[in-house]
C-alpha cells in the first residue's frame, strides 16, 4: 500500500501509477471511498475534496 497527504485549498483529483490490474481499498481522510481497481498500465485516479479543509491523508490497501 501506499499513504500520503494532499494539500491545497480547492479539490484535487491525483493519478497515482501502482501494480497493475489490482484492486485496491482507497481511505480519505480515515474513511474507506470504497474499492478501486488499476486499470492495464497501473494507474489510479482519486479524487480528493480540499475546499475548507486544506489537507487530508490519503491511504491505499491492496487487497488479496
Amino acid at each position: 500500500g501506499v499513504s500520503f497527504t494532499v494539500e491545497g485549498n480547492q479539490d484535487a483529483q491525483i493519478t497515482i501509477g501502482l501494480e497493475d490490474d489490482s484492486e485496491y481499498e482507497v481511505f480519505v481522510a480515515n474513511e474507506s471511498i470504497g474499492v478501486m481497481k488499476t486499470n492495464l498500465s497501473g494507474k489510479l485516479n482519486v479524487s480528493v475534496e480540499l475546499e475548507g479543509v486544506g489537507s487530508v491523508e490519503v491511504k491505499l490497501t491492496k487487497q488479496k
